[in-house]
Order: C-alpha cells, then sequence, then structure tokens
C-alpha cells in the first residue's frame, strides 16, 4: 500500500536529519495514532486535549463579571505555584493550560491546571486577590 516514496528524510549539507516529509496519503493513514505522540513531546498533555472538549461553567464566569464591583480590574491570569504553570489571560489559551471549574458571584473562582491536576482556587476580596493552590491527588 506504501513505499519508501511515501517518507524521505530530509538533511542539511552535512549530512544531519533536520526533517521527515510524509506524503499525504502516509499521513492520512497515520494521523490519529501518531498526533498523540506528537503532542506529548510538545509538552501538550492529553488533559489539555481532551480540555477543548470539556464544557466549562462559563455563565458562571460572566455572571460573576456583571456582578464585578472590586477596586481593581477583571484579572483573567491564572497561576499555579504548585508546578509554575501560569498565564496571563486563560480564555485565550490555545491548548487551554486552567480549566475553569467554578465561579460565583461572591468571587471565588477555581480551575484546574491540566499540567499537574492541582486545584487552584482565586479568592476575589475588595482590593486584593488571594491563591491558594491544593496538588492533585489520586485516589
Amino acid at each position: 500500500m506504501f513505499s519508501d516514496k511515501d517518507i524521505q528524510g530530509v538533511y542539511d549539507h552535512k549530512g544531519n536529519l533536520i526533517g521527515v516529509i510524509i506524503s499525504p496519503k502516509l499521513w492520512q493513514a497515520i494521523e490519529d495514532e501518531v498526533n498523540p505522540i506528537i503532542d506529548k513531546y510538545l509538552g501538550v498533555s492529553e488533559e489539555q486535549v481532551a480540555a477543548q472538549d470539556i464544557e466549562e461553567p462559563i455563565a458562571d464566569w460572566e455572571n460573576f463579571l456583571n456582578f464585578w464591583d472590586f477596586r481593581y480590574p477583571v484579572e483573567k491570569k491564572v497561576i499555579c505555584h504548585h508546578c509554575g504553570c501560569e498565564t496571563s489571560d486563560w480564555t485565550a489559551d490555545s491548548p487551554r493550560k486552567f480549566l475553569l471549574k467554578a465561579a460565583n458571584i461572591a468571587g471565588l473562582v477555581t480551575f484546574q491546571c491540566l499540567q499537574c491536576k492541582a486545584r487552584v482556587i482565586k479568592r476575589h476580596f475588595k482590593d486584593h486577590i488571594q491563591y491558594e493552590v491544593i496538588p492533585y491527588k489520586e485516589d
């Protein structure tokens, strides 16, 4: 079905392999099996890929924003002090780094870090935000 022509190495002037060209026909045959491996080595976890399909309570987040009356602007930054993962805007990340788990009008917003699975809690007070991180534990 496939031949040597469906996959070719690309070499630099010193003979070092610098890439591989895969024919469209071969790529279509192997893409579903290869993409998870590529994502793993590019640092994209299965949780991050799966998070793209999970519905977050965005209506709760929007409700929280509608009742915003704090003395500082809305902050979309999220930091996991457990593994160091961070983003300046969790809503704009692709793939997602954090998954919104809950938000309420009292100022409590929680996320799951998709790198280490820790729970990141942001408590919004009138004049500051307090972070808390609860590391993930398997039962």
